[in-house]
């Protein structure tokens, strides 16, 4: 799980319990906020602390305790009201606060429930100072304000897949078996049916699926039973069967990969059409930054019809690469050496079911950094 975290890039990232419980943070989120894991017993829980310990305020400005007092029982009232009546633990961190802090004692009584959502964070930092944080800058908020359609970025792979292992000098035409890696909890459509579930479906399925949790720990971490999570678990996974199509063998794909290439760049439309199931679907992403399809084109004919225009009005001007994206045969769009698309596919009964075209630039980056 750090490994998943420190792999967040440039945010600061935390996996906590309902009763604010920090299990986990990326080394971002220790130099902004401190060691938060490092706590045990009743101190483990952040928000124990917020109110029977002057120390974890400091980094606060004034203005923002009262507020952020009033958050904390709100939201905790809200997990209270998720978990099983009389829960043991949450009931024994109540009675603790209760009878330790008049400012909780006096927040309790209001009865106020409410999810914790700030929209703006300030802390003062001791080595930079005062970081004023616009969370409606949030992923979440960026997507629900998003234009045009929105794809998860692609995870590139540095080495092409004709050109042999990675680390060894290609001798020939490798057997594109050799280079795709078919992992399905990475590749395009997963991460896309990852999108549809609700964020305790994601949490349930990626906890025990992908990392291996106990259900009993992961009730643990999300406030809920483990019967609970595990029908959350089998729910998300029923979710992603039936929107991911019977995985093809690499090879396979990877063929139908390169012949689409071929065809598109031969701007042979009815070669196109050929490879394109008659339900396929074009989905692109270009954030609003640069011009894309707005809305997914359905059917192999439109589809190949769309991408031959592209093809005539790009008069040359691109390199189209065969690339591993998403673990899978992909390819990447060129401009005078500039990544400027990536695509993934997704492919059953000897055709291309799906293609998604990431074209906005900042989630283009990790393919563009030397």
């Amino acid at each position: 799980m750090l490994d998943l975290l420190t792999r967040i890039d440039g945010t600061p990232a935390m996996v906590s319990t309902d009763l604010h419980t920090v299990l986990i943070q990326n080394p971002l989120a220790i130099a902004m906020l401190g060691d938060l894991s490092a706590h045990h017993g009743r101190a483990a829980s952040f928000i124990y602390r917020w109110f029977t310990d002057p120390a974890s305020r400091q980094i606060y400005p004034p203005e923002d305790l009262a507020p952020q007092s009033r958050s904390f029982v709100a939201d905790l009232r809200a997990a209270i009201g998720r978990r099983s009546p009389g829960d043991a633990e949450a009931t024994k961190l109540v009675d603790e606060l209760l009878q330790q802090s008049p400012e909780f004692q006096a927040l309790w009584t209001d009865q106020d429930v409410g999810v914790r959502r700030d929209e703006r964070k300030r802390i003062v930092h001791p080595t930079v100072g005062m970081l004023d944080l616009n969370l409606l800058g949030s992923a979440r908020v960026r997507r629900e304000r998003y234009t045009g359609e929105w794809i998860p970025e692609p995870l590139p792979e540095r080495t092409d897949w004709i050109s042999g292992r990675p680390g060894t000098a290609a001798t020939g035409p490798a057997d594109p078996a050799d280079r795709v890696t078919l992992d399905e909890s990475v590749s395009m459509a997963f991460l896309v049916a990852l999108e549809s579930m609700t964020p305790a479906q994601r949490v349930a399925l990626i906890l025990h699926d992908v990392f291996g949790y106990p259900f009993a720990e992961i009730a643990g971490i999300t406030g809920r039973t483990p019967a609970a999570c595990r029908e959350l678990a089998s729910s998300a996974r029923r979710r992603v069967r039936a929107s991911l199509p019977p995985a093809a063998p690499a090879a396979h794909q990877a063929g139908l990969v390169r012949d689409f290439k071929q065809a598109w760049d031969a701007q042979d439309i009815n070669a196109l059409i050929r490879l394109l199931a008659p339900g396929a679907t074009f989905t692109a992403d270009g954030g609003g930054v640069v011009a894309a399809a707005l809305h997914p084109i359905e059917g192999g004919e439109g589809i190949a019809r769309y991408l031959t225009d592209l093809a005539v009005r790009a008069s040359g001007g691109l390199t189209v690469l065969e690339r591993t994206v998403n673990g899978r045969a992909g390819l990447v769009i060129e401009h005078e050496d500039v990544t400027v698309a990536v695509y993934a596919f997704d492919v059953a009964d000897d055709r291309i079911t799906h293609i998604w075209a990431v074209r906005n630039p900042d989630k283009l980056r990790p393919w563009t950094a030397g």
